[in-house]
């Protein structure tokens, strides 16, 4: 894996050199990774293997129009100086022929950054019989991936990032006989199997609740404890036309009638993103830092939307750091003052929710959220579980349930990671308490 990375820097630091060279404006990203991955099935691999991939996007500029070309890196010398030749030539063939952008942004500044995280993780050939020997018994299934991963930038102005840490994820589920399941994520940069024989040793008893029989659950609006994983599914709704400076302006997102004073969020809720804590690169695909930590939402008051450079030089704005898409890299709820171990007491009697899928918006302009309660949901009585839920569809305002509804959220966090592999394994995650909401709308 070292040599790998070691490679694929050299051909990087390689190609902004020649590029240095150029007349016109660019742009390079680097997404890199040496990553195993493991699948497993009824506690037994099914699956396993090494990804060891490089992808370069390169965006040239000239005239007032832009194109980009995407190429992979093999961290072989002389190959990849072709691919960076290639792409390049292609460009200039390409780029006077586009239509003019009248919003594109040069590069600008002199941003420079480099963060090296280093990982404490055992072989790959430790981790899995560890993993085995603690599921053995149990019905487990899940996907680990695990190993080093780079985000580097760099343009014709001399901004120059690096980003590079040592990372691993365990997404599983553990299922009983009536094949229902309960849901965990242990991730880190440092392997403690103690820690994921823990976390797995409080699911099997929640796993033991859901042998019982399901209580249907009618429609209605019912008190919720809501844990952090599914708090970060609502919070990541918010990148979906919620936080973007582009969809307010353009009157596309929920939080415009925050924004406008109309409706206003609990003074306990706080939402901000936070590269400190978080594993994410703070610079964004124009070379800009982010704060390390940005605040949007403070005592559920909007302070600020996540400003592109595009949005910015459309709106006559000033950016601060967000990806042209606009959407959370970092996000945290700050904590509240509920202990945990009273949440069950404080919920007296209704659901406890741990999971939530299939969110989208069903009323954007008002801020409601639809959605599935998912895996280990309980009906709570007298401050106990009690039994597990059918599936249940909740449809419900962001300004009731952390506006009005909101009662509490807990002193403790849990950092639920960003899970994807689409193309390559994600950074970043959610840091978020659980919460509790009074009336929780639940319509199916």
């Amino acid at each position: 894996m070292a040599d790998f990375m070691a490679a694929i820097a050299a051909s990087w630091r390689t190609g902004i050199a020649y590029l240095a060279d150029l007349p016109e404006s660019w742009r390079a990203e680097l997404v890199a990774e040496c990553s195993d991955f493991v699948r497993f099935n009824a506690a037994a691999i099914r699956q396993s293997g090494t990804v060891q991939d490089a992808q370069v996007q390169l965006t040239l500029m000239a005239a007032g129009r832009s194109g980009y070309r995407r190429f992979p890196l093999m961290g072989i010398a002389a190959a990849d100086e072709l691919q960076w030749q290639k792409a390049v030539a292609d460009l200039r063939q390409e780029v006077p022929q586009l239509p003019p952008d009248p919003f594109l942004v040069l590069p600008a500044g002199s941003q420079q950054s480099r963060v090296e995280q280093a990982g404490a993780i055992p072989p790959v050939t430790e981790v899995i019989p560890a993993i085995v020997a603690t599921v053995n018994g149990l019905d487990f299934t899940g996907l680990y991936a695990g190993g080093g991963q780079v985000r580097a930038y760099a343009d014709s102005a001399g901004q120059s990032h690096w980003f590079q840490t040592e990372s691993f994820h365990l997404d599983y589920s553990l299922f009983n006989a009536q094949q229902r399941a309960v849901k965990g994520t242990y991730a880190d940069r440092t392997w403690h199997l103690p820690a994921l024989a823990a976390q797995i040793q409080g699911l099997r008893e929640q796993l033991q609740f859901l042998t019982q029989p399901a209580k249907s659950v009618p429609p209605g609006r019912y008190p919720t404890y809501l844990a952090p994983a599914a708090v970060a599914e609502l919070v990541g709704m918010l990148s979906w036309g919620g936080v973007s400076e582009a969809a307010m302006r353009q009157g596309t997102s929920a939080l415009l009638p925050l924004q406008r004073g109309e409706r206003q969020l609990a003074s306990a809720f706080h939402l901000r993103e936070n590269f400190q804590d978080i594993p994410a690169p703070r610079f964004n695909d124009q070379g800009d830092l982010a704060p390390v930590q940005l605040d949007l939402i403070r005592q559920g008051t909007l302070v600020q939307s996540l400003i592109g450079n595009r949005t910015a030089k459309e709106y006559g704005l000033i950016p601060n750091g967000a990806v042209q898409g606009e959407y959370l890299r970092a996000p945290e709820i700050r904590p509240g003052t509920l202990a945990a171990d009273e949440v069950l007491a404080a919920l007296d009697r209704g659901l406890y929710v741990s999971n939530l899928h299939y969110l989208n918006w069903s009323d954007q302009a008002a801020g409601r959220m639809t959605g599935m309660t998912r895996y280990a949901c309980f009906w709570v009585e007298n401050g106990q579980l009690v039994a597990p839920i059918e599936n249940l569809r909740f449809d419900e305002s962001l300004y009731h349930f952390w506006g009005e509804g909101l009662q509490g959220l807990t002193q403790t966090q849990a950092l639920i990671p960003a899970t994807d592999t689409y193309e390559h394994r994600s950074l970043g995650g959610v840091l978020a308490p659980g919460m509790l909401v009074q009336d929780f709308s639940y319509t199916l």
